[in-house]
């Protein structure tokens, strides 16, 4: 999934048995309402099943590749050897390019120029890939890496003969999009042969790219194809797919001079003799313990040195499946994922021969991981993460989940399907619900507000002001500019526990302090190198002293692919303070800083749509509602109490006046770090919290109690229709 816009969030499926219908076919893509919390399915032509996807420089995405046709079961299409299948009417999409131009409530949803474009016999890649890797270049080119040509667990045969094409099941190659010539042969994908399926890329300032694959780690030049290692992952721990560790970029500040750190944790040490070949693994991969190892890279340092993998805090818990979510604050969030074993699905390991005797049904992972934690990477070495105060969900969310950073500075958590194809009974079951995670800064009373965000950001060039006004925060207004940073932030397009594109810039800015309390931010352009942020769309974030704004959607660059003019960098005014200024916001904040801070949870969950609908949303097209069903407060070591409050704004995405202008002068009172589920305001259906055991067969009895949602307001009116049970 990947937020269109300030309104939009998309969502893409497997093609499988769904109950959710589109013209007399199940539905594998919708759109989803974040002001009116409904949904609507959309057409989706070919199986979009395990594909990449990456921005493009005028906001519009594109997903590339997938699976071939499928009907029930994972049966491989009925027609012509799985170009075409007649039950659910799917097409052949791995060579598929989609491309979606993102709309608002303000157009017609139904129109064509506001659905997927997908026809391959128009626009299509080379080659035919599945879990290939996908990376935008500074001119917006994307770079298309290897993948699976045919699927399967881990991409090689045993013995492995052929580790370059694996009898035609794997696809070694690179190409772009749009093209820039013949797919070439990358040898790294060659030498990671069977573990290097979604590979982790990230472009480096000097147009490089991190590649990470296996336990190897190249820089690869994309105009030469040659390619620099690196050192190996120390310890041999794998984090790419199955492995699936977390894996981000840490944020790009003035302060480490835009230079790129990537953060990987989690992921598994698993022997290579256990991780098997296309079929299965060898091993039980559900007993085998997940890593709790993080360790950091600087593949381009500044300083001259050789870039060395540096060990970095252990994760309180090991994780495979992890997802980073990089939150406006500069924290990183991880959320979701298994305490034991692998990604993927299987009905056989080298050790269990039948399906029968799978204890998980068919996930090749365990004990799933309820308790989000937050990485500060700016604390010292050995407190670097908490989840004290944090909440938890008991909806396992394993194979297929997936995470996404939402406008107004709340995740987004949604999916896990570890099956072939729907299964609702089993002990992990696909999973048709959706839940909003708040981080602490949450607990807030006053939210910073701006205005005069500018539509698009040049690379260099003539600064910009913002303005926050006196009622955006509290106690003294040279404190709160002090403590005022503006970042642009990219989720990406997420899927399988990745963020493909995620990334977090903070501008530089000054500020002035004016006589009427408000505060003039006075903000540079992004840097003049299109390879630190590539062109493209992104949320602008005001944060005073770590409470954010709500996102504003701007574009990066010309919004053209190809070489993006660059400017030099103005120089900002110095900054201007006033002694006798003073925020009129509600909240209590010196200006201080604190060790800790007053949090509290919001738990409980939903049952998704047990009785059927597309993954992720519910049963689309119906309103969702938030019913917080426990709430409690503790401290937090990590995040240090709010010196300026968070306040209420209008509709939460950008609405108002100006651009980051708010309308809404509501207080939100409720407390914060919350797992608070979406649910379906349609009293046809019966929903409420899930009774689902982790570590047992899956049984859900449910009912409904629906609360009219307002996050900044703990005052929910509720209200209960009739119960019902499924098993």
């Amino acid at each position: 999934m990947f937020l269109g816009n300030e309104e939009k969030v998309y969502i893409l499926d497997k093609a499988e048995g769904n109950a959710a219908q589109i013209n007399g076919h199940p539905a594998w893509g919708a759109a989803w309402d974040v002001n009116t919390h409904s949904a609507q399915t959309m057409e989706v032509l070919t199986n979009t099943f395990c594909a990449s996807g990456m921005h493009l420089p005028n906001g519009s995405y594109a997903t590339f590749g997938g699976n071939s046709a499928i009907g029930p079961l994972g049966a491989t299409g009925s027609v012509n050897s799985g170009a075409y299948d007649t039950t659910y009417q799917d097409y052949d999409g791995r060579k598929s390019i989609r491309i979606l131009n993102p709309c608002t409530s303000a157009n017609d949803m139904s129109s064509t120029q506001c659905q997927w474009f997908d026809n391959a016999a128009v626009l299509s890649m080379q080659k035919q890939r599945w879990y290939s890797a996908a990376e935008a270049l500074g001119d917006g080119t994307i770079a298309l890496i290897g993948g699976f040509v045919s699927g399967g667990y881990i991409n090689r045969n045993t013995p492995n003969t052929d580790p370059e094409y694996e009898g035609g099941a794997a696809e070694p190659t690179y190409e772009f999009y749009p093209s820039r010539g013949a797919a070439t042969v990358m040898n790294f994908m060659i030498t990671t042969s069977g573990l290097n399926s979604y590979a982790h890329t990230y472009l480096m300032p000097s147009g490089n790219m991190l590649i990470q694959a296996n336990i190897s780690t190249i820089l690869w030049n994309p105009d030469t194809n040659v390619e620099t290692p690196l050192p190996d992952m120390p310890g041999g721990v794998a984090r790419v797919y199955p492995a699936s560790g977390a894996v981000a970029m840490l944020p790009l500040t003035p302060a480490n001079n835009y230079t790129p750190t990537v953060l990987f944790c989690g992921g598994t040490d698993m022997p290579d003799e256990y991780w098997g070949n296309y079929s299965f693994p060898n091993y039980n991969t559900w007993t085998y313990p997940t890593s709790k190892d993080c360790q950091r890279i600087t593949p381009e340092p500044t300083d001259g040195s050789s870039p060395v993998y540096v060990k970095d805090d252990d994760m309180l818990e090991g994780r495979t499946m992890g997802q980073f979510i990089i939150l406006p604050d500069g924290t990183l969030l991880v959320v979701n994922g298994g305490l034991n074993g692998t990604a993927g699905y299987a009905q056989a390991t080298g050790q269990t021969p039948l399906y029968g005797l799978m204890p998980y049904g068919e996930s090749l992972a365990s004990g799933p991981v309820g308790t989000p934690a937050i990485y500060n990477p700016n604390m010292p070495a050995g407190s670097r993460w908490s989840n004290a105060g944090l909440g938890s969900t008991n909806i396992a969310r394993l194979y297929h989940s997936s995470a996404l950073l939402m406008p107004d500075a709340s995740v987004m958590i949604a999916g896990s399907n570890p099956n072939i194809d729907v299964n609702l009974t089993t002990v992990f079951p696909t999973t048709y619900t959706a839940e909003i995670f708040y981080p602490p800064y949450f607990s807030a009373s006053t939210r910073p507000t701006f205005s005069g965000a500018p539509q698009t950001l040049s690379y260099g060039g003539s600064s910009f002001d913002l303005t926050v006004p006196s009622n955006a925060y509290s106690g003294s207004g040279n404190a709160a500019a002090a403590n005022t940073t503006v970042v642009l932030l990219r989720g990406g397009f997420t899927t399988h526990a990745m963020n493909m594109g995620q990334r977090f810039l903070q501008l530089n800015s000054t500020y002035t302090v004016n006589s009427n309390n408000s505060i003039t931010l006075h903000v540079a352009q992004v840097p003049p190198n299109p390879n630190i942020f590539t062109p493209g769309p992104a949320l602008m974030f005001v944060v005073i002293n770590g409470i954010p704004s709500n996102g504003t959607m701007v574009i990066v660059g010309n919004g053209q692919v190809g070489p993006q003019p660059t400017q030099a960098t103005t120089v900002l005014p110095a900054s201007a303070e006033n002694p006798s200024a003073s925020g009129s916001g509600s909240g209590s904040g010196s200006g201080s800083s604190s060790n800790s801070a007053s949090g509290s949870t919001h738990t409980g969950t939903i049952v998704g749509a047990v009785i059927g609908a597309i993954a992720v949303i519910g049963i689309l097209g119906a309103l969702f509602g938030i019913f917080v069903a426990r709430r409690r407060r503790t401290a937090s070591r990590q995040h240090p109490a709010a010196a300026y409050a968070m306040r209420a704004t209008g509709n939460g995405y950008g609405g108002g006046v100006s651009r980051g202008g708010a309308t809404d002068e509501r207080a939100r009172h409720s407390d914060s770090s919350a797992f608070v589920p979406l649910q379906q305001d349609n009293s046809s259906h019966a929903w409420n919290a899930s009774s689902a055991s982790l570590h047992s067969p899956y049984r859900d009895a449910h009912g409904r109690e629906v609360a009219d949602y307002d996050p900044y307001n703990s005052e929910v009116v509720q209200h209960s229709v009739g119960v019902g049970q499924r098993v």
